[in-house]
């Protein structure tokens, strides 16, 4: 390829140039962010309910995604024209709003999905260009001496409308869920392999005629590969069609029903197939979109021969004309990227995570005053209805909601995957007939949620952890729209003042970032793969396996936990004693989060030990809760120590006096050294010199024991503050105590790896 006309732009067109390839090098690590958050809303309910091993799955999913990419033009427009009037900016304060969306975009989503949490790619696009496009405008009305104003420049109607719309669904999506799931219910039961009967043709004509016209309305409306007779046929004939579609798929599924074929998950896959078609097709504009918006502007600059602040872009108001290579490439990058990140898995674990049907104990959230006063309400208004419904009613309800025996790697069945799909498609195919664009994360996300609530996933024990799942996630979606709209804005003005260099620098700042984020998510990524034991745990069925498993998993919680005691108790010694505040904050910081830590892998561990031998597990159970309990009594009284230490130190009273600190160090140290010899025995699985190291602690908490009474006499004694004599005594007390957990600790864990 001849590249010598590059010799020929000018300086300012060659920055532009380089703006444009970045945009595009933006615009392939968005698609691969993106696809990463928004894969568990066409594959969450196939893999929830096992319709089919995960590659199949994934290869029906690939397939609509391609497709969809392929075949479609999207929504380009928004991004276009959508926001702001593009007639009344010039070329380079649109590649300023067009950078400032890409930069933020990438920032945000590559932020949630780190964190594991869903969030919307539409929301981020929608209020990264009105943040950058408002103070665009803006800061243009205040520079400019003609009688423009901000509302001329922003298509402020039509950005309310699609503001509203996203936001509406949420509500929407989730009470069409729970009442739809709960007919459903009602209607299969939780034993629906042997109420189908002839009901399943008519609930599987239902599903995929519904599924046709969500292809058909949603899919089909932006392609620009079929032609418009065809489009206008399809909309003219839409009843016609969709009554044969009904009788053709009835007789056929019912077909299939006799045959022994299971119609809920060809109704599954067909759904993840027709949802992630329309999700490549509608949703790319959030991925590609400003970036094609900027090639075009690029090359309507090019081709003008005005400077880059004197050209109005009028021409981003015409119709999108995406070239088909762009559509092929991003449908590509989008397949590689549903195969490959990880990043994907994670977020489908925390949306299947709320929505199973089991209550493990387990949870992926904690609680909020929120979620249990909501809860509480919710309870007490639920026994008050049913006080007041006739028993026989409740009795025959509550039939139709009788479980089956639950099966650990299922989080929900057949029945409510298909409900899922089927409802979040028409709910999108419903939106995109009134024009509202609403958001596919939204939407599948919330239909889960209150189908799951249908069907009694949250029961007593888990709903105040489901509750707050969700108040997160959904709490997170609105901040991530006021963050996209702040981040975008900010950047903006960055760029609008400081021109190409800004830009440069932003680009730059960038760079720095995503390879940050990289190299952190790395080493995130090798920790949690480094747990190979809790994988064996629960997916072996060979019960030594996982008994092996489990103690080497046990051994490294124990090991952790040790390690843990010796390095925050020695500094908050060493802190008290140089009368350093922030230290000790930290440390109790530390500490809470290592009883997270612990909780949950004492969750893990109590869950795997129900999958070895029965007997075996009754045998060796006492030893290990012992030791888990151990565990967290050492935690307990590291907390005991540090509360006092900094409320003291707080206060700015009195520091430790030396001749205390010098009295106490070498007890100390023999803490810390009989911690770790224990942490080495219990890594190292040798016991022999088991009982000379229980020796030794007995010892030193006699001598501690002798540290405490000569303590006590000098409060006895003393005239002065005793507030730092009490703390001090509570040092000494604590760290018998720690002794006495310790110790408790090596006989546990010596009968139970014995």
């Amino acid at each position: 390829m001849d590249f010598s006309f590059l010799m020929d732009l000018s300086g300012t067109q060659m920055a532009y140039l380089f703006v444009v390839v970045f945009l595009f090098v933006l615009a392939i690590i968005d698609l691969w962010v993106g696809v990463s958050n928004d894969a568990v809303n066409f594959i969450g309910s196939a893999v929830g309910a096992r319709a089919a091993k995960l590659k199949h799955v994934m290869m029906v999913a690939a397939a609509g995604v391609f497709i969809g990419a392929a075949f479609s033009n999207g929504m380009m427009e928004v991004a276009r024209s959508g926001i702001f009037n593009p007639s009344g900016f010039a070329f380079s304060e649109v590649m300023v709003i067009f950078l400032a969306v890409m930069v933020s975009d990438v920032f945000l989503l590559d932020l949630f999905n780190s964190l594991g949490l869903p969030t919307s790619t539409t929301v981020s696009m929608v209020f990264e260009l009105l943040g950058a496009a408002f103070i665009t405008a803006i800061i243009k009305v205040a520079t400019s001496d003609s009688s423009m104003d901000v509302i001329g420049l922003l298509n402020t109607d039509k950005a309310l409308v699609m503001i509203i719309s996203i936001f509406l669904s949420v509500a929407i999506a989730f009470v069409f869920g729970l009442l739809v799931q709960w007919i459903a219910r009602m209607i299969f039961t939780f034993h629906y392999k042997r109420n189908l009967g002839s009901k399943i043709g008519i609930f599987g004509g239902v599903a995929v005629t519904s599924i046709v016209y969500f292809m058909l309305i949603k899919g089909l409306k932006g392609t620009s590969i079929v032609s418009d007779s065809a489009k206008v046929f399809v909309e003219e004939n839409t009843l016609m069609i969709l009554a044969g579609c009904f009788v053709l798929f009835t007789v056929l599924m019912q077909l299939l029903h006799w045959c022994k074929v299971n119609v809920l998950k060809v109704v599954v896959l067909v759904g993840t197939f027709s949802l992630a078609l329309a999700f490549a097709g509608n949703d790319l504009v959030n991925f590609i979109g400003v970036t094609l918006a900027g090639f075009d502007s690029f090359l309507v600059y090019m081709s003008s021969g005005v400077a880059a602040d004197e050209l109005m872009m009028t021409s981003l108001a015409e119709p999108a004309k995406t070239s088909t290579f762009f559509l092929f490439a991003a449908g590509l990058v989008m397949v590689v990227a549903l195969w490959t990140s990880k990043k994907a898995k994670k977020v489908l674990q925390t949306s299947i995570g709320l929505s199973k049907q089991q209550n493990d104990g387990n949870e992926m959230f904690g609680t909020s005053g929120f979620a249990r006063n909501l809860v509480r309400v919710t309870t007490k208004a639920v026994t008050a209805v049913s006080r007041k419904t006739p028993r026989s009613v409740k009795n025959w309800v509550n039939s139709r909601f009788t479980p089956l025996e639950e099966r650990e790697d299922v989080a929900f069945d057949l029945v409510r995957a298909s409900v899922n799909l089927v409802l979040g498609g028409l709910l999108i195919a419903l939106g995109t007939s009134l024009k509202l664009p609403l958001s596919t994360t939204y939407v599948t996300f919330m239909v889960a949620m209150g189908s799951s609530l249908a069907d009694r996933a949250w029961g007593r024990e888990s709903a105040v952890y489901r509750v707050t799942g969700v108040v997160s996630v959904v709490g997170g979606w609105f901040i991530t729209a006021g963050a996209a709209f702040v981040l975008a804005a900010i950047v903006a003005v960055v760029m609008y003042f400081g021109g190409l260099p800004a830009m440069f620098v932003m680009i730059a700042l960038v760079c720095y970032l995503l390879y940050r984020s990289s190299v952190n998510y790395k080493k995130k990524s090798e920790e949690e793969r480094g747990d190979e034991n809790a994988k064996i745990m629960f997916a072996s069925e060979d019960k030594d396996e996982v008994w092996s498993a489990l103690k080497a998993h046990v051994a490294d919680t124990l090991s952790r936990s040790l390690q843990f005691s010796v390095d925050t108790y020695a500094r908050l010694f060493d802190s008290f004693a140089k009368d350093s505040l922030r230290p000790l904050r930290s440390s109790m910081v530390k500490i809470v989060e290592e009883k997270g830590v612990l909780k949950k892998n004492r969750s893990d561990e109590t869950l795997a030990m129900q999958r070895v031998d029965r007997q075996f597990a009754y045998e060796r159970g006492t030893w290990y809760h012992l030791c888990s309990n151990s565990s967290q009594q050492m935690l307990n009284t590291l907390m005991r120590i540090a509360e006092p230490m900094k409320e003291h130190t707080e206060h700015s009273f009195n520091p430790l006096p030396q001749e205390y600190v010098k009295e106490f160090a070498p007890y100390c140290n023999k803490v810390c050294a009989v911690l770790e010899d224990i942490n080495g025995i219990i890594t190292s699985g040798d016991y022999t010199g088991s009982h000379e190291v229980s020796l030794r602690a007995k010892e030193l908490k006699h001598e501690l024991s002798a540290l405490r009474n000569r303590q006590t006499q000098r409060l006895h004694q003393s005239s002065a503050s005793l507030r730092i004599d009490f703390v001090y005594l509570n040092l000494i007390q604590e760290s018998h105590e720690l002794l006495s957990e310790v110790r408790n600790l090596l006989r546990g864990s010596s009968k139970l790896f014995k």
